[in-house]
C-alpha cells in the first residue's frame, strides 16, 4: 500500500485528541495512520498514511474538516 506524509494546521487538537485519531481503525477511504506528528507551537500537524492514492488522502481529511496544505507520496524504511 502505498504510503503518504501531509501537513496541515492543528485546528486546536490537543495531545488525547492526536493520540485517539493515530488509534483510529481504517476508514472508508481505505486510510490507515502509521505516525502523527505535530508542533503546537508552528500550528502544525503531519499525518504519515496508508492509503490507495491521494485522492483518498484528501477525502480523509476533508471528513474531519482539515485541509492539507500538501501531499506527498513517500517512502520509508520501515
Amino acid at each position: 500500500m502505498p504510503k503518504f506524509l501531509d501537513v496541515h494546521p492543528l485546528k486546536g487538537l490537543d495531545d488525547e485528541a492526536l493520540r485517539k485519531l493515530q488509534r483510529s481503525p481504517v476508514d472508508e477511504f481505505n486510510v490507515k495512520a502509521i505516525n502523527l506528528m505535530y508542533n503546537h507551537d508552528a500550528d502544525k500537524f503531519y499525518c504519515l498514511l496508508e492509503a490507495p492514492s491521494k485522492q483518498a488522502i484528501e477525502d480523509h481529511h476533508n471528513k474531519y474538516g482539515f485541509k492539507c496544505e500538501w501531499i506527498m507520496e513517500v517512502k520509508t524504511t520501515a
